[in-house]
Formats: C-alpha cells, structure tokens, sequence
C-alpha cells in the first residue's frame, strides 16, 4: 500500500466524520484516460478532500513554495504533487503535467491559482486551458462547497467532463478554455445550493 493510499484513507475517514461530505457525480470521472480535475479554491484542505474522494490518484500542481517546508515539501512530494512557480511560466511544470496526462493520469488544478477569500468563484488563470487543449485530456469540473469548520457540512460534486476541442484552432485558445472551465464550475456550484 503507498503512501498516498495510506492518506486518501485517512482523509476519508477524518472529512466523513468531522465534515459529514457527501460526495455527487462520482461517475463522472472515467477510468481509463489522462484527466484534468479542475477545482475552485476555498480552503488548505481542498486538495486533500479532492484527493480523497476520487476514485483515481490526483497529482496536484502545487507552488513551489510548499516543496521548501521541512517535512510538508517531503510529504507532498512523495505522494505525487509537482511544483510549479507562480506568476511566471513554468516549463517545467508544464512538462510535468503534460507527461502525467499522457500517461493517463489524473492532474488537480485550482484554476483561481490562490483560494478565495469571499468563497465566490475568481478569475481562471490561463494554464488551466494550456492543459485542457491536449487531445489525450479529460477535463473534469469540480465544486467544492460548505464548511470546513469540525462538524460542518461539506459536497465536492463531480461534473460531466468538457469538451474543449472545438476551441483547439481559436486564437486565445487557453484563455477561452479556462474560461469555459470556470463557467462549468459556477454551474455546478449554482445547480447545488
């Protein structure tokens, strides 16, 4: 059993008991093909609460500054999250993510880049759509809503993935698919109030 293994367990177990999650649309995510799992951002624990409630591993892209932090840069390395500089772009992680999908894995992305602080939906960030144009890619939209507060209530709902490959030859075609991303998100968020 990996390590990873040993965290989605354990996270399921801690977000059913102390958060009650639910989760929707579970079988929305294929099983055989490179996915991007895009999710909006309102908390620290999202990635583990994405992690944990997919039925693939999901390799997260995350700032470069958390693989510097003693033990956390260890740990998240060893359970498959890639860094990535924020505010430039990245060929390295871009690389990473790239070869993850082609290999048919699962890619986490908060498109936002940062969590929200008023806990509405922000602004995607262009990279989102780089990633998503691939032909080998899935793009699967994710909402997470509630409390993380011990004993709240909290949903991640899995959307139907997106087809983005008419937007492929258009000019802007990165900034058009994040943007087609961020309105499937805000549709499943406005459809589970």
């Amino acid at each position: 059993m990996s390590l990873y293994d040993v965290g989605r367990g354990l996270f399921r177990v801690y977000f059913k008991l102390f958060n009650r999650v639910t989760v929707v649309g579970e079988e929305n995510i294929p099983s055989d093909k490179g996915i991007l799992l895009c999710s909006n951002h309102i908390n620290n624990l999202d990635p583990p609460l994405v992690g944990a409630m997919c039925p693939r591993q999901v390799r997260f892209m995350a700032k470069s500054e958390l693989f510097t932090i003693p033990v956390l840069g260890k740990l998240i390395d060893k359970v498959g999250a890639f860094p990535v500089k924020r505010g430039m772009s990245d060929k390295q992680a871009l690389r990473s993510g790239i070869g993850i999908l082609k290999d048919g894995g699962v890619v986490g992305l908060f498109p936002e880049g940062t969590r929200s602080k008023t806990g509405q939906l922000g602004e995607g960030l262009s990279g989102a759509g780089f990633f998503a144009l691939r032909p080998e890619v899935r793009v699967v939209p994710c909402a997470i809503m509630g409390s993380y507060k011990p004993f709240g209530k909290l949903k991640i709902i899995y959307g139907k993935p997106v087809d983005l490959s008419p937007l492929r030859e258009e000019q802007g075609a990165a900034k058009k698919a994040t943007q087609a991303i961020m309105k499937e998100i805000q549709q499943l968020i406005d459809a589970n109030r």
